[in-house]
């Protein structure tokens, strides 16, 4: 939409007993640690893999790629900033090799602190990174999950393509959209 522009949203501050948590290793890496953008009570959470390397570099939020696909993905299903909240798996940008699967399984618990706190009415996961790690199940893939609702932990879920492969692969957008979408049918708004 050439009428559209993204914009950057505030970010909620790490609380402070979690921000030089050093349980998972990443704190090593130099990585700031980034909680989540958007509003904290929004009825979608938006979840992603792990903050962008530019945004930790500069120590400080930016409209990336990323932002700009979701935000524009949004606005055109009829989505605004107050409905959307996203957060990471990883609240660290990785920087080097590390222990995925134990990395992932001890940031978790993180994010079961979030949704307990926050409890949305409808969780968004954007690529295989997250939906694996969120589904806890690492066979999983957004292809043969897209399209539908599904219930995780208690939540209703569904998945979409990574922001960032929607950009790399233009024919993705349609299927993005749709899957945004899905969730403004069911309710949310």
């Amino acid at each position: 939409m050439p009428d559209f522009c993204a914009s950057l949203w505030p970010e909620e501050p790490t609380p402070e007993h979690l921000k030089n948590c050093t349980e998972c290793g990443l704190y090593k890496h130099g990585s700031r640690m980034v909680w989540g953008e958007g509003k904290p009570e929004a009825p979608i959470l938006i979840l992603l893999d792990n903050p962008g390397a530019r945004e930790d570099r500069d120590n400080k939020p930016f409209v990336c790629g990323t932002r700009q696909t979701l935000q524009e993905a949004a606005n055109q299903v009829g989505l605004k900033v107050e409905d959307l909240y996203v957060t990471y798996i990883l609240k660290r940008k990785p920087i080097r090799a590390y222990d995925k699967e134990q990395t992932r399984k001890i940031c978790m618990n993180h994010l079961k602190q979030q949704l307990q706190s926050k409890q949305p009415k409808f969780i968004v996961c954007l690529g295989n990174i997250a939906v694996q790690s969120f589904f806890q199940d690492s066979d999983v893939d957004v292809k043969s999950l897209r399209g539908k609702i599904h219930t995780v932990h208690g939540y209703k879920t569904t998945v979409a393509y990574h922001p960032l492969a929607v950009r790399r692969r233009p024919n993705l957008w349609p299927y993005f959209l749709e899957d945004l979408k899905l969730v403004v049918e069911n309710g949310v708004q």
